[in-house]
């Protein structure tokens, strides 16, 4: 059952939800905001080319645009759109994401003494790095938790507030009753991963792997410079442990980067050692500094793409190494329904490949997208923080056949708005879906929740939750290291402050770390020094 005012849904629904479509159809009050609505107002479903009728159960086609007329919102720009320019509209649709490396390699280069490049800030990696405490949803599917507050203060932000979407999948089992595991290793000797914290610590982390994976798991290793090797066919790890370690203790660093050649070789060895009813998936393990073969992600997973399609294998990257090709790995997981994360040493890696393990290598939901309705006759403007490369046409929600994202067990999404309200607002603020498909069935499920002006009415750094402000000071702190413009945004130093007053209260150590790192951003700004940062992001899993 829906509940609204700010409060999560939970449960997985097959199809939309007509109900509430219609009644926004009826009165006009949507527009369609980061893409084209379509021309025909009861678009047909994209995957069938059936048209359901508004009350079953069948999936919903997204709002459409109304007509243009003057005095609506933008998501960037003021009340009125510019002329020449098509009519702003109100919806916000994006693929899922749970990627966390863009903090973690912030840390290690903060840590380091350098200032990351902007263009490898992600906000969102940086938000779904700290736990946010959704209430988690009883079956497979997702629970849906929308609320926020206002941002208030100075810099012309009294009447923004922030919204939050936070989507939640159920905590992992215990490891004994996971599916089995088909791994396929594909390691990184390059050159380039001879340096501290590179290749040892991918050693590590594959023999901290080797002692947490069952005996009916199997992995397979294939190593890669200029050209690619299978190390290890694939191997049950019962009764060869040893052989798989003696395997990982042989590797050294050797020449160029081909990417290309180990991700061909590695879904080749997936495929050949595919193993029906288990969790078949390329792990990757790089600098990512592509410099032989082809270095473009998406030419690269095209001669992948078979294998991918057909036997469902999924792409893992972890990043390692001070100098990190953090852009290129994204692509590369973005496109092989994957994700990515960043190890900095040896208390992270047991984390990725112990702690969170199960998150790591099974599926939840493919292709899951959001969809954000705003309320026209109460929201001015909105703006996405986040998710630029994970944005997606409107029309396209629904349309099964447009790639998502893939969320495992133990994964919470958090999108957060910049909300710029009308003078007077109340009522419905926003209504969030989440649309996803059954890994296993194909199915489609949805799930919506909704918040309200009463429920973004209490003050961001007074009343507002601990995690919602963990969760806005990570915002602001990637926003600020972009060199960005949001509203309300502290300094440096009081959002350092702040940290530390969250990281005391919560009394979580990875809130201590975000204090650290704002701290030596600010210092490196100032040209002073800071403490050391220790290791990297957390992630919000289980």
């Amino acid at each position: 059952m829906d509940q609204r005012n700010g409060r999560r849904t939970t449960g997985a629904r097959a199809g939309g939800r007509p109900g509430a479509v219609a009644l926004l159809l009826a009165a006009g009050m949507l527009l369609t905001a980061c893409g084209g609505g379509s021309s025909d107002g009861a678009t047909a479903d994209k995957r069938s080319g059936a048209r359901p009728a508004q009350g079953t159960a069948g999936p919903q086609p997204a709002p459409d645009a109304v007509a243009p007329e003057q005095g609506r919102p933008s998501e960037e720009g003021g009340d009125k759109a510019k002329p020449g320019l098509a009519a702003p509209d109100y919806l916000s649709t994006f693929a899922l994401d749970v990627d966390t490396a863009s903090y973690g390699y912030a840390r290690r280069t903060l840590g380091d003494g350098r200032l990351p490049d902007a263009a490898d800030v992600r906000p969102e990696e940086f938000v779904n790095s700290f736990k946010q405490g959704y209430e988690r949803p009883k079956g497979n599917g997702f629970s849906v938790t929308v609320d926020g507050a206002r941002i208030g203060g100075g810099s012309g932000a009294s009447d923004w507030s922030l919204l939050r979407v936070g989507l939640a999948t159920r905590a992992a089992p215990p490891s004994s009753e996971r599916p089995p595991a088909s791994l396929t290793f594909v390691v990184d000797i390059s050159g380039s991963m001879a340096g501290p914290g590179r290749l040892g610590l991918v050693k590590e982390s594959l023999n901290i792997l080797t002692d947490e994976l069952r005996d009916d798991d199997s992995v397979s290793l294939v190593t890669f410079s200029d050209e690619a090797e299978t190390r290890l066919p694939m191997t049950r790890l019962q009764g060869n442990r040893n052989k798989i370690r003696d395997a990982v203790a042989e590797m050294e660093a050797a020449q160029s980067t081909n990417v290309e050649a180990g991700i061909r070789r590695g879904y080749e060895e997936s495929v050949k050692g595919h193993r029906k009813g288990v969790n078949n998936r390329v792990v990757l393990l790089s600098d990512a500094l592509a410099n032989t073969g082809d270095t473009d992600a998406d030419g690269i997973l095209e001669k992948i793409d078979s294998a991918r399609r057909e036997y469902g294998i999924t792409l893992f990257g972890v990043g390692v190494g001070s100098d990190y090709g953090d852009a290129f790995m994204e692509r590369l997981t973005n496109r092989g329904d994957g994700h990515t994360t960043y190890v900095g040493d040896e208390e992270q890696a047991r984390k990725v490949f112990v702690d969170q393990l199960p998150a790591h290598i099974e599926l939840r939901a493919r292709d899951a997208k959001a969809q954000v309705a705003f309320d026209r006759g109460n929201v001015k403007q909105f703006r996405l923080i986040g998710y630029e490369n994970r944005k997606a046409a409107d029309e396209d929600f629904r349309d099964d056949s447009v790639d998502g994202g893939e969320v495992g067990p133990g994964h919470t999404v958090t999108a957060l708005y910049a909300v710029r309200l009308r003078e007077g607002a109340s009522g419905e603020v926003a209504e969030a879906t989440v649309r996803w498909l059954d890994p296993k069935t194909r199915k489609a499920y949805e799930e919506s929740g909704s918040a309200r002006t009463a429920t973004i009415d209490g003050g961001l750094w007074g009343g507002a939750s601990q995690r919602l402000q963990v969760a806005a000071v990570a915002a602001y702190f990637a926003d600020a290291l972009r060199g960005g413009d949001l509203p309300g945004t502290p300094p440096l130093s009081e959002l350092a402050s702040r940290a530390t007053k969250l990281a005391d209260e919560t009394e979580d150590s990875s809130v201590r770390k975000l204090a650290t790192a704002i701290g030596q951003a600010e210092a490196l700004r100032n040209g002073t020094e800071s403490e050391d940062g220790g290791d990297e992001g957390e992630g919000e899993i289980g």
